[in-house]
């Protein structure tokens, strides 16, 4: 019981940060196309440093900004950055794991010396150089011309793709490794075998057969890369390479570490506790579905 109220909770809260981030994205396309300036970027000057009230339930911070706002907004950044970089991660992952596992012969070794090399990369570092290529200017004419080119028809910001690209380039290792691995288990089973003989095609084996076997790990592992992610990102925004254009819950307790020495805790402790709530409703739910999809618990 104790168990499952925990799973429920976990649930609803995860429900509230994605409709928290969806109503973020919409206000803020609202703001801009109304010319209206954003309610978590209205300054005050007068109000600077304002402690927890009514009026502000969470403060302001330096600038005289609402921080409840700035971290209901940091929402949307961290369910974006989660999101891309999940997905990127899980496609490359799935798809060399697979290839490797079922192929087997040159395909594997290439795939082996792949993720070895991306493993042996120090993650931050390559995080870091990829969000300075993207966000500072550092790319050749011809990609920047062509990222502009795809910006006309998918809207998105250079340097935040940039954050996510690199975030998903550095989390595909595991899941290729354990892909391969249950990839080489499944191609020996008895119905893989039938189907073989049968003369089905190399593709239909993979992905009618082999494929639906993987979802119990590919969903764990999104949700578990999902929270990863987010607090990647957060380290990226509070060391000051990360996404700049919207609030990030990493600039806020970059920006609020620099004064709690004067006591102003506020903002420090809502950007902590919102990325708290998010990371830890996101581990629930990886245990929980673990538990369920998981054939070894069946």
């Amino acid at each position: 019981m104790t168990k499952n109220f925990r799973t429920a909770a976990a649930f609803w809260i995860l429900i509230l940060f994605i409709i928290m981030g969806i109503g973020t994205d919409i206000y803020q396309t609202y703001c801009k196309k109304n010319k209206i300036t954003p309610v978590y970027l209205v300054e005050d000057a007068e109000n600077c440093y304002s402690p927890p009230s009514p009026e502000h339930w969470l403060g302001t911070d330096y600038m005289g900004r609402d921080v409840f706002f700035r971290a209901v907004a940091g929402s949307s950044s961290a369910l974006k950055v989660g999101l891309c970089a999940s997905l990127i991660a899980l496609i490359i992952g799935v798809t060399l794991g697979a290839a490797a596992g079922y192929f087997g012969g040159r395909t594997d070794k290439i795939v082996i010396w792949l993720y070895s090399t991306f493993a042996s990369m120090p993650g931050l570092l390559f995080i870091l150089a990829f969000s300075l290529l993207f966000g500072k200017g550092f790319l050749s004419e011809d990609i920047q011309a062509g990222l502009r080119s795809v910006n006309k028809i998918i809207p998105f910001e250079i340097d935040v793709f940039g954050v996510y690209l690199a975030i998903g380039l550095t989390g595909w290792v595991s899941l290729c490794r354990i892909v391969r691995a249950e990839t080489l288990k499944l191609k020996s089973a008895v119905y893989v075998q039938s189907a073989r003989v049968s003369g089905v095609r190399e593709s239909t084996i993979l992905f009618r057969h082999i494929m639906p076997n993987l979802f119990h790990i590919v969903i764990i592992f999104f949700t578990l890369r999902f929270a990863y992610a987010i607090m990647t990102e957060v380290i990226v925004s509070y060391l000051g390479f990360g996404i700049q254009s919207m609030p990030s819950w990493g600039m806020m307790i970059s920006g609020g570490q620099e004064r709690l020495w004067c006591g102003f805790w506020w903002e420090v402790a809502s950007a902590s506790g919102f990325l708290f709530l998010l990371v830890l409703s996101l581990n629930i739910l990886s245990d929980s579905l673990r538990d369920i999809l998981d054939p070894k618990n069946q």
